[in-house]
């Protein structure tokens, strides 16, 4: 930490919330789509098995019969006023447009009575969440692929918000693939979910001003969530569970956590890139694909290893039920 840092007084904490996203106008898009939108048969879909259930729906494995294709089926109860599912409509429609290897296909979309069909690729593998990877040709290799998904999205002023392991999914030819944005990032409900990837600046709004850059924001969750990959937990320490003014204090009033001495230089350095408190020094995804750790990424055959429970720290593990009351809202 500078000296500059360690001569200012210690802050009462008192932050203020997390930006909240720009109010927008929002187009009203039909429902249902055109015919000509329309690829998928929703009647000819089998739901096999329920994947997960959270506050932005419920995801379902299904097939689709006559190509015998599996899909994830993501259901969104109607329960929100109409203005918010104009918002949800609309964020569809964009991600449709989306279409890159190191992003979850967003495939079509249906409504029914009660309820919004969201129809996406199917992962047949898990999340990153609780996983350890050392190795750092594979762990270049998966960053890449998250950069290279995150460099899209930017470039098409799409931002994710919400960056974090278990929104990133691997399949069994091991692609790893941006998951779990737009109309995930509209109805989740809980903000704390998040929080232990957001950046500095995001928590505390008198760093910049107001002025916040979200892409910037993105490539800090990124590289909390590398780190966290590469030393087997959470980056930032926190003593207590559910201890969130501890965590807020960590990820706002102290220096941002580095790489390990027995780490190689260049992942030293490119955590360094990722997680600078001032979001003007950040490198973008487009720079940071061309960092030396990245480039020098191979793809390894070498399998994951499962972080051991105990090794990762409570307050990631397990949120609050609710958020503390200096996050009342």
């Amino acid at each position: 930490m500078s000296s500059s840092n360690r001569s200012n007084p210690r802050r009462a904490l008192s932050l203020p919330l997390p930006l909240r996203q720009p109010q927008q106008q929002i187009a009203i898009v039909p429902l249902p789509l055109s015919p000509s939108k329309q690829h998928i048969n929703f009647s000819q879909l089998d739901r096999l098995n329920r994947i997960g259930s959270r506050s932005s729906g419920t995801v379902y494995k299904v097939l689709h019969r006559p190509t015998n294709t599996l899909f994830a089926l993501k259901v969104i109860e109607r329960t929100h006023d109409e203005d918010f599912l104009r918002q949800i409509r609309q964020e569809i429609e964009i991600l449709r447009e989306v279409d890159n290897l190191n992003v979850v296909k967003c495939h079509d979309m249906h409504e029914r009575a009660g309820e919004i069909q969201v129809l996406l690729e199917y992962m047949d593998c898990r999340s990153l969440e609780g996983i350890h990877l050392s190795d750092e040709s594979s762990l270049a290799d998966h960053t890449r692929q998250i950069l290279s998904g995150l460099c899209y999205l930017h470039r098409r002023k799409i931002v994710h918000r919400g960056i974090k392991p278990s929104n990133l999914l691997v399949n069994s030819k091991k692609q790893v693939k941006i998951a779990d944005f737009g109309v995930s990032r509209i109805l989740e409900q809980n903000i704390m979910g998040t929080i232990a990837y957001m950046s500095p600046e995001r928590i505390n709004t008198d760093i910049i001003k107001g002025k916040y850059d979200e892409c910037a924001g993105d490539i800090w969750s990124v590289g909390v969530s590398i780190l966290e990959f590469y030393i087997g937990r959470f980056p930032f320490a926190v003593e207590r569970q559910g201890d969130w003014p501890s965590l807020i204090c960590a990820i706002c009033m102290t220096h941002p956590p580095e790489a390990p001495s027995t780490a190689s230089p260049e992942f030293r350095d490119f955590v360094g890139c990722c997680l600078q408190t001032d979001p003007t020094r950040r490198w973008t995804a487009a720079q940071l694909l061309t960092h030396p750790f990245v480039k020098g990424g191979t793809l390894a055959n070498g399998s994951y290893t499962q972080m051991d429970r105990g090794s990762v720290h409570p307050t990631h593990r397990q949120l609050p039920p609710r958020p503390p009351r200096i996050f009342s809202f």
